[in-house]
């Protein structure tokens, strides 16, 4: 399920690498080819394991030596029982499901913390082609044309932190990344990616 991305991909494993703790345990949904997984049993030596619906990347994460389930996460995550996990990664998958309250909960109820990563549409390139071109703007973040891509919504910084609000979770921490380094000014506007780490706001 999760795109390729190159070098914004790396800046998002290291962000992400750096918000887990050592030997947690995690689920990462959407797992790709599991370059994800790989670094944080690296570096973190953490317990890990991943669901992905690609046929090619499951193998991929199989030639890797690493755990991973074939399936759809829009099915649900019923074979896990409540907490899990420590963290449930959503990484660059998020705007390719369609029940994203469903999968948040979800998320929440097996992991202790939720790690969301996605393309921000509302950065400055994707307006400007929409207002100037008025196309669907294909970016270094949205790399797909719009008969080509995954995505089956398209986010920005302050839908996504609406819908926080909305639903009553807890942001713990945000990023916003750049091609190669982090963003502080405006992110809604020159973020090209948004990585944020969740729990429910009662801490169950």
């Amino acid at each position: 399920m999760k795109r390729e991305t190159g070098m914004e991909e790396r800046i998002d494993h290291r962000i992400i690498c750096g918000m887990i703790q050592e030997g947690a345990t995690i689920l990462d949904l959407g797992c790709g080819n599991g370059d994800l997984m790989s670094t944080l049993s690296r570096e973190k030596h953490a317990s890990v394991q991943g669901i992905e619906l690609n046929d090619e990347a499951v193998q991929r994460c199989v030639e890797k030596g690493l755990t991973v389930f074939h399936g759809d996460i829009e099915s649900g995550l019923a074979d896990y029982p409540d907490g899990s996990f420590d963290d449930v990664i959503l990484n660059q998958s998020l705007q390719e499901v369609k029940k994203v309250d469903f999968i948040i909960e979800e998320s929440l109820r097996v992991g202790k913390r939720v790690i969301v990563g996605f393309p921000n549409f509302a950065h400055i390139i994707s307006r400007s082609t929409l207002f100037f071109r008025g196309k669907t703007p294909v970016t270094h973040a949205l790399p797909h044309s719009w008969d080509e891509t995954p995505d089956v919504r398209f986010l920005s910084i302050r839908d996504f932190e609406d819908f926080c609000r909305s639903k009553g979770l807890r942001v713990l921490e945000e990023v916003y990344l750049g091609v190669h380094r982090t963003i502080t000014c405006c992110p809604n506007l020159f973020a090209r990616n948004a990585i944020y780490v969740l729990s429910r706001q009662d801490g169950a």
